[in-house]
C-alpha cells in the first residue's frame, strides 16, 4: 500500500429518496494501520465496510487512493459449485496470481487454518466453521493493500481465530492495512492503532488511551546492538518494552503476534539475538514502558 485511502464526505443511502444510512464521513486509512469500527448493530457498520472494500459505491462525496482491496463479509456464500481448494483457487487466478500459484496459496492457507483435510469437499457440504475459514482464506491468498473483516472471527475455532490474528499482523506489518468489526470488544484489544465508532450516521473517532491488549502474552528477552533501537515493525506488534541494560530489551508480546515478532528480529540487519522466550501473564504489567504512544 503506497499511500492513504481516503473518503472526503461520503454518504450512501439505498434508493433516491431512501433514508440515509451514512453521511459526511471522513476518514484517512494509512498504510500499516489497524483499524477498529465500533457501534450498536443497525448504526451501518457493515454498509460502511462495504464502501471501503468497493462492493458499493458511495451516494455522495468520493473515495481515493484504492489499493488492492480484499475483504470478509459478514455473511459469506457459501453454497457455491466448488470445492474448497478450488473455489480458492479461482478466487486467486482473479486475484491475478497464476494458477500454479493460486492453488499453492490455497493449501497453504487451508493448512494454516486447519481446514486442509476439507479442500476436496464441496462448498455446500461444509460446517459453517470451515465455511468460514475458507472465507477468511480467500480475502489472504493474494496479499491484499488492504484488508476489510466483517466479523470475521465469528464461526472459527479458537485455533482459527489466533491464526486470523497473526495474519492481521502479518499483514500490518508488511505495509498493508487492515479495517475490522467484531463483536467482541476483547477482539485484539490494546493493538488497533485508530478506533472509530459509527454514530448518528457518521463515524466518530474515539478518544483515550487505548488499552493494553488483554489475553495471553509472550515475554522475549532480545539483545541487538548497545545503541540499538527495536525495529520499527517490532515495535508495532508489541504490548510493552522494558531495556533492562544498552541494547537488552525484555518484551512482552500477544501470543498470537509472537511468531512475526521473532520473525522481525531475526530477518532484520544487523540481526537480533533472541535469548529467552517464557510464557507471560495475561496482564503484561504496569511497569513495562508503553512504546505505542
Amino acid at each position: 500500500m503506497q499511500r492513504d485511502l481516503r473518503l472526503e464526505a461520503v454518504g450512501r443511502r439505498y434508493g433516491v429518496r431512501g433514508p440515509w444510512i451514512l453521511r459526511g464521513v471522513d476518514l484517512a486509512v494509512a498504510p500499516g494501520t489497524l483499524t477498529r469500527i465500533e457501534g450498536a448493530n443497525g448504526t451501518g457498520k457493515s454498509t460502511f465496510l462495504r464502501l471501503l472494500a468497493g462492493i458499493d459505491a458511495p451516494t455522495e462525496g468520493r473515495i481515493t487512493g484504492r489499493p488492492r482491496t480484499a475483504y470478509v463479509p459478514e455473511r459469506f456464500p457459501a453454497a457455491l459449485p466448488f470445492t474448497a481448494s478450488g473455489y480458492l483457487t479461482h478466487l486467486g487466478t482473479v486475484h491475478g496470481l497464476s494458477r500454479t500459484a493460486a492453488a499453492r496459496a490455497a493449501g497453504e492457507w487451508l493448512e494454516r487454518f486447519g481446514a486442509a483435510v476439507h479442500a476436496c469437499t464441496p462448498m455446500a457440504q461444509l460446517s459453517k466453521g470451515s465455511s468460514q475459514k475458507v472465507a477468511v482464506a480467500q480475502a489472504l491468498l493474494a496479499g491484499p493493500e488492504l484488508l476489510v473483516l466483517d466479523e470475521a472471527w465469528t464461526g472459527l475455532d479458537t485455533a482459527a481465530r489466533s491464526e486470523l490474528e497473526r495474519a492481521v499482523a502479518e499483514r500490518t506489518a508488511q505495509g498493508g492495512a487492515v479495517v475490522f468489526v467484531d463483536h467482541d470488544p476483547r477482539r485484539l484489544a490494546g493493538v488497533p492503532h485508530t478506533v472509530y465508532a459509527v454514530r448518528d450516521r457518521t463515524l466518530v473517532a474515539r478518544t483515550g488511551r487505548v488499552a493494553t491488549p488483554a489475553g495471553p502474552h509472550v515475554v522475549v528477552e532480545v539483545h541487538g546492538p548497545p545503541d540499538g533501537r527495536l525495529p520499527a515493525d517490532a515495535r508495532r506488534a508489541v504490548t510493552s518494552a522494558e531495556e533492562t541494560a544498552p541494547g537488552i530489551y525484555r518484551i512482552a508480546v500477544p501470543a498470537p503476534h509472537s511468531d512475526l515478532l521473532l520473525r522481525t528480529l531475526l530477518t532484520a540487519r544487523p540481526p537480533w539475538h533472541v535469548a529467552r522466550v517464557e510464557p507471560g501473564p495475561k496482564d503484561p504489567g504496569p511497569k513495562d514502558q508503553d512504546i505505542r504512544r
